[in-house]
């Protein structure tokens, strides 16, 4: 079905139009054998709270943004290969269902469908994208994945020394290696994590220990241990000392996305050809 799509008009019309909605904030995304597979919303989970934000899936990319006016405008474009995406299902938990993990080398996060269905759907879309993209290319997937970080409102307090509570003072910090929020005096460590930077990041002390310990290993030759001091840096809402890539919210964002009703995600290849004929047919009839 995909390769039908691939030089269809039909296909470089949507490829257009998600070009448009993102405007000069997001990279060209036309390329020779690309295919939009579909699109909808998704909650993402993002280090503050949940949010909505706009998916597209290619057979070669996993794209999304913030909304600012629904199908029309959206921005803070990501762009995530889909070689490198690994899914892991998530049980429902509470008000948190229909959800999946998507990770890769440089950065894992949570997402929620509306609806079981549209949970099934997404999974098996983005499944065969990954499956046919890897058979094509011969590449393997990466073997290890960025951590999910642990959202901040469910750590009160340092989840490596279980002593120091968050204040206005004591910001909350995320270790790179396994996602736990963490205090400064606890994270005050960097090393470097080649899959997410070639720049040491701070990673908590008892990953720090163990990442020392595989590196000895590894290489039992001496080495320099990483003492960088770790400079606190405080967002922008003031609630934590370092910032996630994918906290990349708007208050205007936000509003916008919560005045729009839900639609369920739109997936394409089926109705292309009964498309793409009376596409045609109207074009001779005029």
């Amino acid at each position: 079905m995909v390769d039908r799509l691939v030089n269809s008009e039909a296909n470089a019309r949507r490829i257009a139009m998600v070009e448009n909605c993102f405007g000069s904030s997001g990279q060209p995304l036309a390329e020779q054998g690309r295919v939009l597979v579909g699109e909808g919303v998704l909650t993402k989970m993002c280090r503050k709270k949940p949010k909505a934000r706009q998916f597209f899936l290619f057979n070669d990319i996993l794209v999304y943004g913030n909304i600012v006016i629904n199908k029309k405008k959206y921005n803070k474009q990501h762009v995530i290969p889909l070689e490198e995406v690994k899914l892991e299902s998530l049980k429902d938990e509470g008000q948190y269902r229909n959800g999946w993990l998507i990770r890769t080398a440089s950065k894992s996060f949570a997402v929620y469908a509306a609806t079981a269905t549209e949970k099934e759907e997404w999974m098996a879309h983005i499944e065969k994208c990954i499956e046919d993209l890897l058979r094509k290319s011969g590449k393997q997937p990466p073997l290890e994945h960025a951590a999910v970080w642990v959202p901040d409102n469910e750590a009160a307090i340092c989840m490596h020394c279980k002593k120091t509570q968050f204040t206005v003072l004591n910001r909350r910090h995320h270790c790179r290696k396994c996602g736990s929020v963490v205090c400064g005096p606890c994270s005050s460590k960097r090393f470097v994590l080649r899959g997410q930077s070639e720049k040491p990041l701070r990673v908590c002390l008892q990953c720090y220990d163990e990442l020392n310990r595989e590196r000895a290993r590894v290489n039992p030759a001496p080495q320099q241990p990483s003492t960088v001091p770790v400079k606190v840096v405080a967002d922008a809402a003031g609630s934590g000392g370092d910032s996630s890539p994918d906290d990349d919210s708007d208050d205007e964002d936000e509003r916008a996305a919560a005045e729009q009703k839900h639609d369920e995600p739109k997936f394409y290849g089926d109705g292309e050809k009964t498309e793409e004929i009376n596409n045609h047919s109207s074009k001779e009839t005029k």
